[in-house]
């Protein structure tokens, strides 16, 4: 079944291929990879990227949207990602950067549509582990800045994952829950993950 992939704001939509077509902001940004692309790159793949403020034993009790991540492609591989955030004014580019979440998000993803149900990709950063999810919503129509992820949605780790946490394999919140009660404590949460 595919993925239901929510359209970006315009605004954050347009930020970044304001950024992307800016020589400067490419060449400050220091990405070897967008720096040595050859021929165009696009943006592609947007996904709201959502931090977990807060988890109990009885569940995740808060998250909120910090920005929308889009995959930047040049040819048939992706080279970096562009992340913005909300601003007052409305949605700004924030930076280009390259690591190992970009190939596993697009592995994550590539799992994701071959799952029976359809799902609303998002991405959970969980601070306190430094930990970046593919979080699968089962509500494909939902708002994507909205909401907390629910007992039937799907959370796969990205690579690298927290010890004793397995990276690309799909977890139900009620099965990962006891592994993020036990090891994220109120002060670890406000740290945020590069």
């Amino acid at each position: 079944m595919p993925l239901h992939v929510p359209p970006a704001p315009a605004p954050a939509l347009r930020s970044v291929l304001t950024a992307l077509s800016s020589p400067t902001a490419v060449r400050e940004a220091r990405t070897p990879s967008l720096l040595g692309a050859q021929g165009p790159v696009t943006p592609e793949l947007p996904l709201p990227v959502h931090v977990l403020d807060s988890v109990s034993t009885e569940g995740v009790t808060a998250t909120r949207l910090t920005g929308w991540r889009f995959l930047v492609r040049s040819g048939d591989r992706v080279v970096a990602a562009a992340e913005t955030m909300p601003t007052p004014g409305g949605w700004a580019f924030s930076r280009f950067f390259e690591g190992p979440y970009l190939a596993s998000t697009e592995r994550a993803l590539r799992q994701a549509e071959t799952l029976p149900q359809p799902y609303q990709p998002r991405l959970l950063s969980v601070p306190g582990l430094y930990m970046l999810t593919l979080w699968l919503h089962g509500d494909p129509a939902a708002d994507p800045a909205e909401g907390c992820p629910a007992d039937t949605d799907l959370l796969v780790p990205l690579a690298p994952a927290p010890p004793g946490i397995a990276a690309h394999r799909p977890h139900r919140l009620t099965e990962l829950l006891p592994l993020l009660t036990h090891r994220v404590t109120p002060t670890r949460l406000l740290r945020s993950p590069a």
